[in-house]
């Protein structure tokens, strides 16, 4: 059990969990103190003292139904062609045993049998049955053939195919909703739902077990795991992991601004103070040993933001605007910019909002960013921002500029950048797009580049969360 304990805390490290030794030594202390076939209790004590993060529970939880799986054999493959059980099966009428013992026993159910079965554990919450049935499931539909490199996903599919849930869910609601009123009916339709997405997570569950006997833990690992939500690749996550990065955002927000303001207030020492080292050295002659200083007076730098919002890098300007102006109480000023072919200022948008994901949706509606034909033009926007507000940059001003710099072949017009970098403290660019893409195609990254303190491949919230981390 060790070394499995061992194996799996190199999974969660691997998924990018922060797993120190002094925490796997809790976890192996644990374990001496709770029953080890309570599997609940067991991932529930693992958890406890490996995972400090609640939005890292879903890679852990792939993780543990890998590693701790159940080894027990699947059921029988079918012996009958009419799909009817062998006379004397456990679970057939007449024999003595209930239903939901069928699903273990050496005969298979029917496809009849194996959806009352199924209905029956989903209608009494009875989750050992569900389990002994999601096992029956997989054996009788998903095909799986050992040594085949299938993934489970595939397996999956065929399997709640088979099973119709949608009748399935239909007959869980029928018999609650009959004689309800509205809000009952809708009441009940809910809990089917949620019942439905059990069974499917049971199935899922019984299939891994499978996949761990046939390839062994470690190597099904690797193909079943999960990114953590700072890890997710933000230009292509779909509305499951959007929903996780908005979480895994507000608490990112929190922690830089926090960080961010402890770093200011441990500036201890300003510039030397040349008066009074000089006044100090008197007693040694005019030799300088001890260096006085000038108290710290960290300035709050000034922010502008220019964002393309066009497309898919829409959804990464989205959350480094929220990023942003969810820890502007550490900068001075910050301006927000976004544009297509044309640009727009929507400062204005996070006024008095406690939540900059309500003004991030106005910009979406309102914000006047196309003035042409709609498609990304860098240039004309860098024009656009040095003709009516180039003289609001000053050496205090940090210039971020957002975007794939993508720019449909339009004229990439370098010199309004080379412009706004004499004007401000710095100038960085934050690409959504993995370095190896850059000056592909209509990307024009290099011409951009020099005129930028620094150009950062930026697709997650981990490597945004470093970049804000280190400005200035």
């Amino acid at each position: 059990m060790l070394n499995v304990l061992a194996d799996f805390v190199g999974e969660l490290r691997a998924a990018g969990l922060p797993v120190s030794m002094s925490e796997h030594v809790d976890a192996v202390r644990a374990m001496r103190v709770i029953d080890l076939g309570e599997r609940r209790a067991l991932r529930d004590a693992l958890a406890a003292t490996l995972v400090k993060d609640g939005d890292h529970l879903p890679v852990f939880y792939t993780a543990f139904d890998v590693f701790f799986a159940d080894r027990a054999a699947p059921p029988a493959p079918e012996q009958t062609n009419d799909g009817e059980p062998p006379d004397g099966a456990a679970g057939a009428p007449g024999t003595g045993q209930s239903r939901g013992e069928g699903a273990g026993s050496s005969a298979p159910l029917s496809a009849e049998q194996l959806a009352d079965l199924l209905y029956r554990a989903l209608r009494d919450g009875d989750q050992s049955a569900l389990n002994r049935g999601a096992r029956a499931a997989v054996s009788r539909y998903a095909g799986m053939e050992p040594g085949r490199p299938v993934g489970g996903t595939y397996y999956l599919y065929r399997t709640l195919r088979s099973l119709e849930l949608d009748r399935l869910e239909a007959r869980l609601t029928g018999e609650q909703a009959a004689q309800a009123d509205e809000l009952a009916k809708r009441l009940a339709h809910d809990e089917a739902r949620a019942r439905i997405e059990n069974l499917k997570r049971a199935v899922e569950r019984a299939i891994r077990e499978q996949l761990v006997q046939d390839r062994g833990s470690n190597a099904l690992a690797k193909s079943v795991r999960k990114p953590l939500p700072e890890d997710l690749d933000i230009m292509h996550a779909n509305r499951e992991e959007l929903a996780q990065l908005e979480r895994a955002l507000r608490s990112l927000s929190r922690k830089l601004a926090t960080r961010l303001a402890r770093r200011r207030r441990r500036r201890r020492r300003g510039p030397v103070d040349l008066r009074h080292t000089v006044r100090r050295s008197l007693s040694t002659g005019g030799v300088p040993l001890d260096l006085r200083f000038k108290p710290p007076r960290p300035a709050k730098p000034e922010i502008v933001v220019i964002a393309d919002v066009s497309g898919s890098v829409a959804s990464f300007a989205r959350f480094t605007l929220h990023l942003v102006h969810a820890i502007s109480s550490q900068f001075s000023k910050v301006r927000s910019f976004v544009f297509v072919d044309g640009l727009d200022e929507v400062t204005d948008y996070f006024e008095g909002v406690d939540d900059p994901a309500v003004a991030v949706a106005r910009i979406n509606a309102e914000a006047d960013v196309v003035a042409f034909d709609g498609h990304s033009d860098y240039g004309r926007a860098l024009l656009s921002f040095q003709e009516r507000f180039a003289k609001d940059v000053t050496r205090r001003t940090t210039v971020l500029i957002l975007g794939d710099a993508r720019n449909n072949y339009h004229q990439a017009h370098a010199e309004v950048l080379a412009d706004l970098r004499s004007r401000a403290r710095s100038v960085f660019w934050l690409n959504p797009e993995p370095a190896s893409y850059w000056n592909s195609g209509d990307s024009i990254v290099d011409q951009y580049a020099s005129y930028c303190d620094r150009v950062v491949e930026c697709r997650t919230l981990r490597q945004l969360e470093a970049f804000v981390g280190d400005l200035p």
